[in-house]
C-alpha cells in the first residue's frame, strides 16, 4: 500500500512541470496556478475524509473510494485543452487524492495496532516503501521517455485504480462511532488545535510551517523543468542529466530515506530549534547550487543539491512533527499535528504555488517563454535565507522541548 501510494504521486509530480512547459506550451503564471490544487484541497479535504471515516464509513473503503476517483480523474487531464481547464481537471483530482496521504496512515495504524505491533517501530520502515514507490515511479516515467508525455498521468491513472480495488481486501478499519459524535464538529474539523495560536511560539511555530511549505513547493514545481531548459543548448543536449532528468531529480527522494536516520543524534545534540535552522540553511544551500549548476561541469552542484534536499526536508517536517509531539497538550496533540500538516501542504503550498509563478512571469521570464533560472534560483535562495534569520530572532524554543 505504501509503495503504491507514492508511486501514484511519483509518476507526474515532479515531471509536470516538463509536461505544462513542453507540449502544452503555457505559461510560468498559470503553472503556479496548478500547484496550488494540492494546497487547495488539503485544506479542507482531510478534514472532511476525517470525520466520515470516524462516523460513516471504513477508512480502508473510503481510502479505495478516493483512489478510484483520483485514477479517473488523473486519467482525463491530459487531454484539458486550457490553463483553466487543466487546473478544474488536476484540482478535482486532488480533491480525492490529498486525504489518501492521512487515510494511508490511518489504515496503517490500526492495522498494526489490531495485530499487537508497536505502531513506533513498525511504521517507520513500512513508510520507507512510500519514498522507494516515488523513486521507482521517477524512474519508470524518466527511463521510458515519457516526462513530456501524457502518459506519465495514463500510468499514475492505473497505478491509483489498482490500488483503490485492493484496498477493498483490507481488514476492516471500522469507524469510531459514538466516541466521536460526542466530540462535536468544532472538535472534529480539528479547529480547536488553532487555540495553539493564541501562545506565541506556536504561532511563530506555525507560521515558519507555513514559509518552509512554500519553499518545498518551489523545488517540486521547477526541478526537473529546470533541467528540461538545458536541451536547448547543444553542450548539454546529451547529457545524463537532460537525457534523465527525473532520475537525477530522485536522489533528492533517495537522501530522503539517509537523512531520517540521522534526525534522532542531530535532535539530541542540538535540539529543535537548531535542527529546524539547519534545515532552512539547508534550502539556502538547495537553491544556490541550483543556481549555478549545469549537466556539465556543475553536475556535481546539482547532484549535491539533490543530497541535501533530504536534510532540507526530513530536518523540518519531522522535527516539526517531534516538537508538536513533545511540547503540545496531550488532548490536542493529534489535532496539532493536523494543523501542521495543514500549514505545510495546505497553506504552504497554495502560497508557494501561486507566488512563484507570479515572480518568475513577472521577473524572470521573457516574452518567448524563455527563464532566467540562474536568477529564479537565487531569488528563492534569498527567500530561505530570509526565513532562516526572522526564525532565528523569532522563535523560542521551549525547555521542555530541548531534552
Amino acid at each position: 500500500m505504501s509503495f503504491l501510494q507514492f508511486f501514484v504521486w511519483g509518476c507526474w509530480l515532479i515531471t509536470i512541470g516538463a509536461y505544462w512547459f513542453t507540449t502544452k506550451k503555457w505559461d510560468s503564471q498559470d503553472f503556479g496556478v496548478i500547484f496550488s490544487t494540492m494546497g487547495i484541497a488539503a485544506l479542507f479535504m482531510p478534514a472532511i475524509s476525517g470525520i466520515i471515516a470516524d462516523r460513516f464509513l471504513s477508512a480502508q473503503k473510503l481510502y479505495g473510494l478516493y483512489h478510484i476517483l483520483a485514477g479517473i480523474g488523473l486519467y482525463y487531464v491530459p487531454s484539458a485543452t486550457s490553463p483553466a481547464d487543466m487546473f478544474w481537471r488536476i484540482l478535482l483530482t486532488m480533491v480525492f487524492y490529498m486525504p489518501t496521504l492521512s487515510l494511508s496512515n490511518t489504515v496503517s495504524y490500526h492495522l498494526l495496532s489490531s495485530k499487537g505491533e508497536d505502531v513506533v517501530k513498525a511504521f517507520p520502515p513500512i513508510r520507507v516503501w512510500g519514498t522507494v514507490g516515488f523513486i521507482v515511479a521517477l524512474w519508470t516515467v524518466s527511463l521510458t521517455h515519457n516526462e513530456t508525455s501524457a502518459n506519465q498521468f495514463y500510468l499514475g491513472a492505473a497505478v491509483s485504480i489498482l490500488l483503490g480495488l485492493y484496498a477493498f481486501t483490507f481488514p476492516d478499519c471500522p469507524p469510531l462511532g459514538k466516541e466521536t459524535r460526542k466530540k462535536g464538529l468544532w472538535s472534529a474539523l480539528g479547529l480547536d488545535s488553532f487555540a495553539l495560536l493564541k501562545e506565541k511560539r506556536y504561532a511563530v511555530f506555525f507560521l515558519f510551517s507555513m514559509l518552509l511549505g512554500a519553499a518545498l513547493q518551489l523545488t517540486n514545481a521547477y526541478g526537473d523543468t529546470f533541467l528540461h531548459g538545458f536541451d536547448g543548448q547543444a553542450e548539454y543536449a546529451k547529457s545524463l542529466a537532460v537525457q534523465y532528468p527525473a532520475m537525477i531529480m530522485s536522489i533528492s527522494q533517495i537522501s530522503e530515506t539517509l537523512f531520517i536516520l540521522a534526525i534522532p543524534f542531530f535532535m539530541r545534540r542540538f535540539g529543535i530549534k537548531q535542527v529546524m535552522l539547519i534545515s532552512m540553511i539547508a534550502w539556502v544551500l538547495r537553491f544556490g547550487l541550483l543556481a549555478y549548476g549545469n549537466p556539465g561541469p556543475g553536475l556535481w552542484m546539482i547532484v549535491t543539491s539533490c543530497i541535501i534536499y533530504g536534510m532540507a526536508f526530513d530536518f523540518f517536517n519531522v522535527s516539526g512533527s517531534l516538537y508538536i509531539e513533545k511540547s503540545a497538550d496531550p488532548s490536542i496533540r493529534s489535532r496539532a499535528q493536523g494543523l501542521f500538516t495543514m500549514m505545510v501542504n495546505g497553506f504552504g503550498a497554495v502560497l508557494g504555488s501561486l507566488s512563484s509563478g507570479w515572480v518568475i512571469s513577472r521577473f524572470f521570464e521573457d516574452a518567448n517563454g524563455s527563464k532566467d533560472w540562474q536568477g529564479i534560483w537565487l531569488a528563492f535562495a534569498a527567500y530561505s535565507l530570509a526565513v532562516a534569520i526572522a526564525f532565528l530572532f523569532l522563535f523560542e524554543e521551549p525547555e521542555e522541548a530541548q531534552s
